[in-house]
């Protein structure tokens, strides 16, 4: 028995962080289970294709099958790289004189690394090819996995960088974070099953 109150504060620091209930593992593996449902569906819609036809744009938007599956996969590390780091995970510093209204309208003077990444990740460059971007979304998916299993508590909350797109303030949970991927995954599994039909008429199921 603890015999002081540091000795029982210790005891129920521990019980919390080493024991998680049922109830915490089965929405552990709901959640994940939905997230790897969006992903299949995702990766489906490149079944049979060939790396240039992963790289088509057979729409009038500049989106293509391999480039959608390479930001997803960058999404979800980065978001998960919040749930471990918190903000500094997702820095969306601008260069020295650069405004968020240079960015939107395309005449910033420099661009921030991480928005010529994100420009990247939507396209097939050269030397990518289908079996590799889907081979790195896999290992994503795993790493995933690991971190949400070591996560004690779904409910812990990391606060979101500034960002225009960001409601000042705004707090996510585990919880939301996956919840958030789900449904980003889900709708470019949308996106992408729109691509499909478009490149040879083709379902993803």
């Amino acid at each position: 028995m603890p015999d002081t109150a540091n000795d029982r504060k210790d005891l129920v620091t521990m019980t919390a962080t080493t024991t998680p209930t049922a109830a915490l593992d089965q929405e552990r593996a709901e959640l994940l289970d939905q997230l790897a449902g969006a992903r299949l569906a995702l990766i489906n819609t490149t079944r049979d294709l060939t790396d240039e036809q992963a790289g088509e744009r057979p729409t009038v938007s500049a989106l293509c099958l391999g480039g959608l599956i390479k930001h997803v996969a960058s999404m979800e590390d980065t978001w998960m790289r919040f749930v471990v780091e918190g903000p500094s995970a997702m820095s969306y510093e601008l260069p020295e004189g650069v405004t968020w209204d240079d960015m939107t309208a395309g005449t910033a003077r420099e661009f921030p690394q991480w928005a010529i990444d994100h420009q990247n990740d939507l396209r097939m460059l050269p030397g990518d090819t289908l079996a590799g971007v889907i081979d790195r979304y896999r290992q994503v998916a795993d790493r995933s996995a690991e971190i949400i299993a070591a996560v004690p508590d779904l409910s812990a909350r990391q606060p979101l960088p500034e960002a225009p797109w960001h409601e000042p303030g705004t707090a996510y949970s585990v919880r939301r974070v996956l919840a958030h991927l789900i449904a980003e995954t889900a709708q470019h599994a949308g996106h992408a099953d729109i691509l499909r039909e478009a490149l040879d008429g083709r379902a993803s199921s």
